[in-house]
């Protein structure tokens, strides 16, 4: 067997595709679990929010350099406008980058929000709007993070 067909066929960043997953299947259980078992509402809002918001963090700030090449962010200028800034690399560096990694990173980050807006129309025909709040603030911070990686692949400004 050649050995560059063996490399080519795993992960360039099992670690970093670890984390990337880590957050997002830790928070979307913890929600799922906790909600079926306890009825304390500020823990499970807490806890999941925290792991929402760590998810957030790895994501665009670590999986996104290292598994896709992209960096976004958004700062406001003098006159009080949002801009949004974007990092990628060139041409030759993207082209390098492992396809498992960034199939990994592309499905999860898209599968995730799904996961969220499902668990929301849950909330909604079970009439729990505490738990529409957590469901929000997590889809949120999934979304901002597939508009900002999406503008970024795209090159939008």
């Amino acid at each position: 067997m050649d050995q560059r067909q063996v490399v080519s066929e795993n992960y360039a960043n099992p670690i970093t595709c670890f984390f990337h997953v880590l957050f997002k299947a830790a928070a979307l259980a913890f929600y799922i679990l906790f909600s079926l078992f306890v009825k304390s509402f500020v823990i499970i809002f807490v806890i999941t929010v925290l792991l929402a918001a760590l998810d957030f963090w790895v994501v665009k700030n670590v999986s996104g350099r290292i598994l896709v090449g992209l960096r976004w962010w958004n700062e406001i200028d003098d006159e009080g406008n949002s801009v949004w800034k974007f990092e990628c690399l060139d041409g030759e560096s993207l082209a390098r980058m492992n396809k498992k990694d960034s199939w990994l990173f592309w499905w999860t980050l898209y599968l995730t929000a799904a996961a969220w807006i499902v668990l929301g129309i849950f909330s909604l025909i079970r009439l729990e709007a505490d738990y529409l709040l957590v469901v929000g603030v997590c889809l949120s911070l999934s979304i901002a993070n597939i508009v900002g990686f999406t503008k970024c692949n795209k090159g939008i400004s």
